[in-house]
């Protein structure tokens, strides 16, 4: 989510902006509403209930509920400035999660599950956004638009290796956050950049002896 990010611990992603679950956080996080929700306050800024749940096809009480549920545990955040009596806004307090600790899946694995499908499921959903939009977007980004996938055969240590590599290529380029936004170069937009670490281990591996003729 982006910003949802369950994945092994890496020393740059732990910063004031960031927050990495404990086990309070994951199961408040175990529901699909939240996650979207955190994701379209981070995404597009400070907003109201009524105006989240119409970007999620719910109610605007159902919309409530959850942002409280949110701000009980310290996801979200009510934007004083911008409420009044009538309306009341609400803004993320952190920029990106981090699910990072094997021990906490294993302790909550209901909860830890939960969440990760309400994160797959959300990139299964920005991806077929970007599809339903391909045919109208300007050329230039037509032309970029990719999807692919390759499929290897690596150790559980090369695999961290690959993912460390991954990292250090997608730290040189910019941020989507507000303050990078103001500065980026014309033409700079959001460009989402999804990332799938998926171990196939009942997929058997190819025989390397030659099949013996049949007389």
């Amino acid at each position: 989510m982006t910003d949802n990010t369950p994945h092994p611990s890496d020393a740059t992603s732990e910063d004031e902006a960031s927050v990495v679950l404990d086990a309070k956080g994951l199961r408040a996080l175990a529901h699909p509403v939240r996650v979207q929700l955190v994701g379209l306050l981070r995404k597009y800024g400070p907003s109201t209930a009524t105006r989240l749940a119409e970007r999620l096809g719910v109610s605007s009480g159902t919309a409530s509920y959850h942002l409280r549920q949110l701000g009980a545990a310290g996801f979200v955040e009510e934007d004083t400035e911008r409420g009044n009596a009538r309306e009341r806004w609400w803004r993320s307090v952190h920029r990106t999660t981090w699910f990072n600790d094997p021990e906490l899946a294993e302790r909550e694995p209901e909860a830890a599950l939960a969440y990760q499908q309400s994160v797959a499921s959300i990139y299964a959903l920005r991806t077929q956004q970007a599809l339903n939009g391909l045919r109208t977007m300007p050329r230039v980004w037509r032309e970029r638009f990719d999807l692919s996938d390759w499929v290897l055969r690596l150790t559980p240590e090369e695999t961290t290796a690959l993912y460390e590599e991954l990292s250090g290529v997608i730290g040189r380029y910019r941020r989507d956050t507000p303050e990078n936004a103001a500065t980026a170069p014309a033409g700079a937009e959001r460009v989402g950049l999804i990332t799938h670490f998926l171990p196939e281990l009942d997929a058997p591996a190819p025989s390397s002896a030659p099949e013996a003729e049949t007389p």
